[in-house]
């Protein structure tokens, strides 16, 4: 079953992470263990099979490295990604060299699992909140090098992507108004050298400050480990006026009341920086 459609991801981004991943693997002598015990022509037969429940995401990055071994592996896709997967079913199949299926093996499925265990915690946590009109989004608590794939990966799951960067949105939190010298005076600084397409979201702590935010011209505001009720109070005061979002420990416990207090929505850390692996595994089946 498929849940959503979405575009691959750009070679420019997914084959330098991959390469690494590769580089890293293989070292200075390459896969010595399939060199010595494998004969060069073996030939096999492989796929990769779901062992649990979850969202698929990955394909681009698993296919990459396979190619990468080896361009001349066929490789059939069977699924993508944010299709839905049950134990058993097949992702991919791979045909050709037994040396490179198994070389290219445990990066392949270091991305799928990775990826794949985001978009699955991304969409029980979306399925939690549907009947609400807040979306689930990530934030930049990303592994180094590999925050455009966990961003992928949350939308594989039907989340949405905050920025990408310090470059792509404007942000002001806690310690910048600290700096700033207040809430306006941050706003202020901000709006003057910003962008016309550039919006402006401030963190703020407490309903004062959001008052505060509002009147100062903010676009999105960011309200930071406000209980369900204050929640709704700053939902009352908004008035629609701003873009909200919820923020601070989140977890699948608390998420529903946070989205029923009438925030737009609700950014969870630990999609990107704490989700399991789903359990995939490649099975293989020596030919001639």
């Amino acid at each position: 079953m498929t849940a959503l459609t979405l575009p691959p991801m750009p070679r420019l981004i997914v084959e330098p992470a991959v390469r690494n991943a590769l580089e890293e693997d293989l070292g200075r002598a390459g896969d010595i263990t399939s060199d010595y015990v494998v004969p060069e022509n073996t030939r096999a037969q492989a796929r990769i099979a779901a062992r649990a429940t979850g969202v698929v995401s990955g394909l681009d990055a698993a296919r990459a490295a396979f190619r990468m071994v080896d361009p001349d592996l066929l490789i059939g896709i069977e699924k993508r990604d944010g299709d839905l997967i049950e134990p058993g079913d097949a992702i991919c199949h791979l045909d050709g060299k037994a040396r490179s299926i198994l070389t290219g093996e445990r990066v392949a499925l270091n991305f799928l699992g990775h990826m794949s265990g985001i978009a699955s915690a991304a969409k029980s946590m979306t399925d939690l909140i549907s009947h609400t009109k807040a979306k689930v989004t990530c934030t930049r608590k990303t592994t180094p090098g590999l925050r455009a794939f966990e961003k992928h990966a949350v939308r594989s799951g039907g989340g949405a992507n905050h920025r990408f960067g310090l470059d792509d949105g404007l942000l002001i939190k806690d310690n910048h108004i600290a700096v700033a010298g207040g809430v306006t005076a941050a706003i202020t600084a901000a709006r003057s050298q910003a962008g016309h397409m550039v919006k402006i979201e401030c963190e703020v702590d407490t309903l004062d400050q959001l008052r505060e935010a509002l009147d100062a011209g903010a676009e999105a505001i960011l309200l930071d480990n406000m209980s369900p009720d204050m929640l709704a109070e700053a939902v009352a005061i908004n008035a629609g006026r701003a873009t909200l979002e919820a923020s601070g420990g989140i977890t699948s416990d608390t998420i529903k009341a946070v989205a029923e207090s009438g925030v737009d929505l609700i950014s969870v850390g630990w999609l990107t920086h704490s989700a399991p692996s789903l359990d995939l595994g490649l099975d293989i089946d020596f030919g001639d």
